[in-house]
Parts: structure tokens; C-alpha cells; sequence
């Protein structure tokens, strides 16, 4: 590693997600085989196996690991050569270029990334960002300060998305996208995927599910309207996606989960290197507005709730 290497510290891990693995060697281009066969993600074995050649960011490593349970950064620390284990998060202030939050649950992140942001390192939040308005409101507030956080679903880069976005369906009428999982964790990633089809400009939402098979309706400026699905065990539709207009329609399915983590991870070094958000930093936070107005409205009996109830003009920057 060179001097000028920017290092970053790959911090969490909860049940369901295994980042700190994948993301790591992603990052640090190279794993140990043995040892990622091991992880309790069959998936990232297998494509990083796939990738072995495109492995590797350069001029940045993962130098500092630390997880909720102490085994499981001594795993990623071999399997993904990350040479530091820490005993707590805050240990590697001091000692890292930035770090990455590489959990999703939305409720925990204002606690996992508040001693981060307070002291001024660049944050790389998992989605969701949040899944609050009150901890939304904090983010926008950090933001508001000049603090260097970035977060993202990997559907924003997804290879698949954006070759249906090229499908000349005429005036798009309808988009519509599915998600397993539960909607507060998953719900982003249908929504990012939603943004990169539609653009942002979102006004309200209805969720006309039950728990554990959300329907969320979405009404855009542009008169289109969308319908995502978050259906718990709906494994084998996660990542597809509906254009229709008035001329034509089409379809995608996101399959291509390496590139699209990689791109992640790059435009959050990019991010570090130029202290410039990447996109609209608006788009955030109208979409996590959007997670948490579903909500609302689900436990509300299917209101239609508008966005200016989470977040009104005064709170944005």
C-alpha cells in the first residue's frame, strides 16, 4: 500500500448482509478463497470468483474491520486481508481516511455513524439512510453543516437499469419495481432503481399492502405513476423492473450485483478524493421521505400521504 493510499475502515454487520466481506475484497482486490466459502453468503463467493480480474479500486484499501460480533470481523480480516481488527468502532478515528457503514438497518445509523460525522470523516452509509422522519431530519441537518456523507443502494448503478432506462417507451406512464425483504430495509432499493427510470420529483405515496407485502403507490410530477412491491419472501423477483408508455414497454432484472457494488464503491472514493456529492443530494433524502411516508400511510389504512408531511422545503438544504 502507498503512503498516499486513502484508508478506509469497513465498519457493522447484522443478519442478512454480508458487505463487510464482499465489499472489502471488492475493494482490497483479493479474498481467500477457504475462508470466503465460509462467510454464510453462498453469492459472494461465487461472484467475486467471477470477477477475480476486475477485483481491486486503486489507490484505496480496507485497512480497519470492526463488527458487532468480534468473530465475524476476525473472519472478514482473513478472508478479505484487511490487516486491522478493532475492539470498537471509534478506534479507528484518527487512523482512516473514511469509512464505511456497511449495515441496513435504517433505525441504527444515526448512532453507528454520529462519532464519524461529528468528527469530520467521510461516511459511507449502507442504504437506507434512515427509516425515520426524526433521524432523516438529523442527516439533513449534518448535511446542512457541510458534513461529508454519502449514501446509496447499489440499484443506482445497476448495468441493467440503465439499459432499460435507453428502451423508447414514448411518455412514460407507469414504472414499476419489486424488492424481497421487508420494505424499511429493501424498500430503497426498489426506490433507487425507480429514480434512475423516472428521475426524482415525487409527491405522494400509498402503501395498500399488509406487512410483508407492501403495494406502494407513487405519484410523479410528470403525471407518470409507479407501483413498487416489497413481498418478504419474493426472492426470485428481486431487481425487476416495468417501463410502459404510450408506445412500447420493457423490462429488466438486475442480475449483475459485482459491477454494480463496485461503481458503489468508486463514486463513494470519488466522493472522497473531490468532497463532491455525486448526484443531488435531495434525491436521498426524498427518497428516504418516501420510505418512511409508506409507512405512514400503511399504518394509516392506504392514506395517501404527501412528502411535505416528512419533509417540508424548510428542511431541505
Amino acid at each position: 500500500m502507498g503512503s498516499s493510499d486513502i484508508k478506509l475502515a469497513m465498519l457493522g454487520m447484522v443478519d442478512g448482509n454480508g458487505h463487510p466481506y464482499s465489499w472489502s475484497a471488492i475493494v482490497n482486490g483479493q479474498f481467500d478463497e477457504k475462508t470466503m466459502s465460509d462467510c454464510g453468503y453462498p453469492v459472494i463467493p461465487q461472484y467475486l470468483a467471477a470477477n477475480k480480474d476486475k477485483l481491486g479500486i486503486p489507490g484505496v484499501r480496507v485497512t480497519h474491520v470492526w463488527t458487532d460480533n468480534p468473530e465475524d470481523a476476525r473472519k472478514v480480516s482473513k478472508a478479505s486481508f484487511v490487516e486491522n481488527v478493532v475492539e470498537k468502532p471509534e478506534d479507528v478515528i484518527g487512523k482512516v481516511d473514511a469509512v464505511c457503514i456497511a449495515t441496513d438497518i435504517g433505525s441504527e445509523h444515526i448512532t453507528r455513524a454520529r462519532p464519524f460525522i461529528e468528527a469530520g470523516i467521510p461516511t459511507f452509509i449502507d442504504k437506507p439512510l434512515a427509516d425515520n422522519k426524526e433521524d432523516l431530519l438529523q442527516f439533513i441537518k449534518w448535511y446542512r453543516e457541510g458534513k461529508p456523507i454519502l449514501s446509496t443502494s447499489c440499484m443506482r448503478y445497476a448495468v441493467e437499469i440503465a439499459q432499460l432506462k435507453q428502451t423508447p417507451v414514448g411518455r412514460l406512464c407507469l414504472a414499476t419495481g419489486l424488492t424481497c425483504k421487508s420494505w424499511a430495509r429493501y424498500g430503497i432499493h426498489a426506490l433507487e432503481g425507480l429514480y434512475q427510470l423516472t428521475g426524482p420529483g415525487f409527491v405522494a405515496v400509498r402503501d395498500v399492502g399488509q406487512m410483508d407485502r407492501h403495494t406502494v403507490l407513487l405519484k410523479h410530477v410528470s403525471d407518470a405513476e409507479a407501483i413498487l412491491w416489497a413481498y418478504y419472501d419474493c426472492y426470485g423477483g428481486f431487481g425487476t423492473y416495468q417501463m410502459i408508455g404510450d408506445k412500447s414497454a420493457g423490462w429488466a432484472k438486475f442480475a449483475d450485483t459485482f459491477t454494480a457494488f463496485k461503481r458503489q464503491l468508486e463514486v463513494f472514493v470519488e466522493f472522497i478524493r473531490t468532497k463532491r456529492h455525486p448526484f443531488p443530494v435531495e434525491e436521498t433524502f426524498e427518497q428516504i421521505a418516501i420510505i418512511v411516508a409508506a409507512q405512514q400511510s400503511l399504518q394509516e389504512g392506504g392514506r395517501p400521504v404527501l412528502l411535505t408531511e416528512v419533509v417540508s422545503e424548510d428542511d431541505l438544504p
